[in-house]
């Protein structure tokens, strides 16, 4: 029989590679997740689908299933006793739960790809554990401005045909990444994937084409070195895949190989990329270099950033290590 995921938890416990209070954070964003995935599922029949009529932090529209995915993680997860205090994009401040000498911070993006909930393509719920830094206080955003290293636990769900949970328990643990694939009919995850690795070789690429022109010049290099396929300087044919969808994106790269990227856009200068640090590009970035990849920002490894702001922007470049490594250089050229 399939290790459930809760099993998993308890197995690494036992190992010594995480504590109980760790577990019942992963354990309780789990159980959140299979109540987001069936309010997913049931779409217009539960009346979730549409604009709430509200906006976020950013001023971004927030969808029905925005809000709910919000609050059904937040109650969620900030009963267990484990977490002194909650960040989600969809939050301008953090929120402090009722255990604020608790040893851990959770960070989210509840439903990422919301632009696409209603046309029924996939989309999910992207996460990040990190310790409290002793003495901090859980409900400013200070407490939660540390560097991707500093993970020690990320993830995501994607809910698609099936609704799969990627985690990752950090740097250090020297166990990847798993997949856990959720069973409608009892509501849990089982283990289908004990070591996914970023496959080395690829010929895919994820990227919104149609901001080209707005692109820097290393990124316009890269890209035209794909297009060129087997004429051009990389000597095979590449294909662009583009779901819009984060979550759904990088799961790809992360069965199928290839790079994603969200670079920087000259509309916007005074802003160094689109994906937010904290709740998309950090916990994505661990979880691509635990199992084999790479993920910078253009510039710099993006888990190596010291955030200044809880919702700060960044560029990202992430999947097979040679193909990040190749842009990556461009940008140093």
């Amino acid at each position: 029989m399939s290790v459930t995921f809760k099993q998993h938890l308890m197995g690494q416990i036992r190992n010594g590679h995480i504590d109980p209070a760790l577990a019942l954070v992963l354990e309780a964003v789990a159980d959140s997740c299979v109540q987001i995935s069936s309010a997913v599922g049931k779409g217009a029949l539960a009346g979730v689908l549409g604009s709430a009529g509200t906006g976020n932090v950013q001023g971004e529209e927030q969808k029905k299933l925005d809000v709910l995915a919000n609050e059904l993680l937040l109650h969620g997860t900030g009963w267990t006793g484990a977490l002194a205090g909650i960040a989600s994009e969809e939050m301008e401040q953090p929120h402090e739960t009722a255990f604020p000498q608790a040893p851990y911070l959770l960070l989210f993006d509840p439903l990422d790809g919301s632009s696409n909930i209603d046309v029924n393509v996939s989309i999910g719920t992207i996460f990040s554990v990190l310790r409290k830094p002793e003495g901090a206080n859980p409900k400013t955003p200070e407490a939660y401005l540390q560097p991707g290293t500093h993970q020690v636990a990320a993830g995501y769900v994607v809910y698609g045909p099936q609704t799969t949970l990627v985690l990752t328990l950090g740097l250090g643990v020297g166990h990847g990444v798993q997949a856990f694939t959720l069973n409608r009919d009892t509501g849990t995850f089982y283990l289908v994937d004990a070591t996914l690795q970023v496959p080395a070789p690829t010929q895919e690429f994820a990227i919104n084409m149609s901001n080209q022109r707005h692109w820097e010049a290393p990124v316009q290099r890269y890209i035209g070195e794909l297009l060129a396929g087997k004429t051009g300087p990389r000597a095979k044919n590449y294909n662009m895949r583009w779901i819009a969808s984060m979550v759904a994106d990088v799961h790809r790269v992360l069965t199928r190989g290839g790079i994603f990227m969200y670079p920087r856009d000259s509309r916007e200068p005074d802003k160094p990329g689109k994906l937010r640090l904290m709740y998309e590009a950090n916990p994505m970035s661990l979880l691509i270099e635990q199992a084999g990849g790479a993920a910078t920002n253009g510039h710099q490894r993006i888990l190596a950033i010291q955030p200044t702001q809880l919702h700060q922007r960044v560029a990202v470049m992430l999947g097979s290590k040679d193909e990040v490594e190749v842009v990556t250089g461009y940008h140093h050229t």
